[in-house]
């Protein structure tokens, strides 16, 4: 357990920083390389409770890596969330991304508690240039409201808001102000809720090789690719992400093939077994347009052109598919764009470009 200050030291001293945030005296200023330098505070008399365990988070270099509050919202260290989900974090100085993949190939960083570390204000940036990709999703970050955040970068470490981390983790995320106390925990997911304490039987299937005695996404997803017969060279991954369903955990995999068919697969999140699946292949069957007597048809690459120029920020690695297909006798193509975590799909007049219709919603629904 950390060493905690008195309690009426913190709510001063949490007064004052609402103080400064109202009276704006926390200010910021741009500077030529995409960073937004500000004043936050490093609070580490924070305790951070991640289904039931207060966590303590280090940096690669065996430091202790404190929460920040900066604008009313706390963050915390990436590297060490991404050890908190068994995958790798990557770097790339290149494109400026941050990338959170696989299966952890190392074990969690062990380094030595601060216990002389004391709430401070600190400089420093908000990073509208990091790039942060789950699995192979870039991820578009939003608070409450909705409104766009960025990364935070402070000592070499980069930073994400609280919320966005328990997105990314699939946790719901509360705040204890009388304790100071962030608590990340997972979806009850029981049939029973009037209880004292929450129990979940652990199995010993080979498949648990994950932290929390679950499989992980990247196992997930090869259980569903080895049921269909194929390679991750060969899809275009839609969904893979951890759900509840009827109180057991499962993991959610979707994906195309590059011609046009779709897999759904519903994956026990313990022992790895294939619970359900299903096959689409009679919607995605290719019809080669040709022309007829209303004149030619747009083409593949322009009904693509037309759908990217809808979703600000995709380019042509995002799109799953395009396919030419008839509609109430009328010719389209039908266009699907994953982008930001988000699924766009287009039905666009195969003869005048037109767009039919648009639906988008999030992969995670």
């Amino acid at each position: 357990m950390k060493t905690r200050t008195n309690i009426n030291k913190k709510r001063i001293g949490t007064a004052l920083i609402s103080m400064a945030l109202l009276t704006g005296s926390l200010t910021f200023s741009l500077n030529a390389f995409g960073a937004t330098s500000v004043k936050a505070q490093l609070s580490p008399d924070f305790t951070i409770v991640v289904d039931g365990s207060e966590r303590t988070f280090y940096s690669a270099d065996g430091s202790e890596a404190h929460p920040i509050v900066y604008n009313g919202t706390t963050y915390l260290p990436l590297r060490a969330i991404g050890e908190l989900m068994g995958k790798n974090v990557n770097w790339d100085q290149s494109s400026l991304t941050v990338t959170i993949s696989g299966t952890r190939s190392s074990s969690p960083v062990k380094g030595t508690p601060d216990r002389n570390a004391k709430s401070q204000n600190i400089t420093a940036e908000i990073r509208d240039d990091f790039t942060i990709v789950v699995d192979g999703v870039t991820q578009k970050l939003t608070d409450a409201n909705g409104n766009t955040v960025y990364p935070m970068l402070y000592n070499g470490s980069t930073y994400l808001p609280l919320r966005s981390i328990g997105q990314l983790m699939g946790k719901s995320v509360s705040w204890d102000s009388n304790t100071e106390t962030v608590t990340l925990s997972s979806t009850n997911g029981s049939l029973v809720t009037d209880a004292d304490s929450f129990n979940k039987t652990q199995n010993n299937n080979s498949w648990n090789n994950a932290s929390n005695g679950t499989i992980t996404v990247e196992d997930a997803k090869n259980k569903a690719l080895a049921h269909a017969g194929l390679s991750a060279s060969q899809v275009n991954f839609v969904k893979a992400n951890k759900d509840w369903d009827d109180g057991r955990e499962i993991y959610e995999v979707e994906f195309y093939t590059k011609d046009y068919k779709e897999y759904d697969y519903e994956i026990d999140a313990r022992t790895g077994e294939i619970l359900s699946y299903d096959y689409d292949a009679e919607n995605y069957s290719y019809t080669a347009p040709n022309t007829n007597n209303s004149g030619s048809y747009i083409g593949e690459n322009k009904a693509k052109s037309i759908a990217l120029g809808q979703v600000s920020g995709a380019n042509e690695s995002n799109v799953a598919f395009v396919k030419f297909d008839y509609d109430d006798g009328r010719a389209e193509y039908e266009v699907k764009i994953i982008y930001n975590a988000m699924e766009h799909e287009f039905e666009i007049d195969a003869l005048t470009g037109r767009i039919i219709s648009r639906d988008t919603e999030s992969v995670y629904d």
